[in-house]
C-alpha cells in the first residue's frame, strides 16, 4: 500500500498521526498526550476527510 498513517512519538513525548505516500509525510496531527488520541485523529480524518473541499486562499 502506498498511502498509510504512522503513529510516533515528538521530542516532547507526544503522540502525533502522521499520513505518509510512499513513505513522504504529506501530513501530520497536532501532538496528542495519549496514543488513542492519535488514533481517534486517524478515524476523525477518515471519517470526515473524503468528501472535503479544496479551496484557494
Amino acid at each position: 500500500m502506498a498511502h498509510y498513517f504512522e503513529i510516533k512519538k515528538n521530542k516532547k513525548g507526544e503522540h502525533v498521526a502522521y499520513f505518509k505516500y510512499n513513505s513522504e509525510t504529506i501530513f501530520w496531527t497536532e501532538g496528542y498526550s495519549s496514543k488513542s488520541g492519535a488514533e481517534n485523529a486517524i478515524e476523525s480524518i477518515k471519517k470526515n476527510g473524503p468528501g472535503a473541499d479544496t479551496r484557494e486562499a
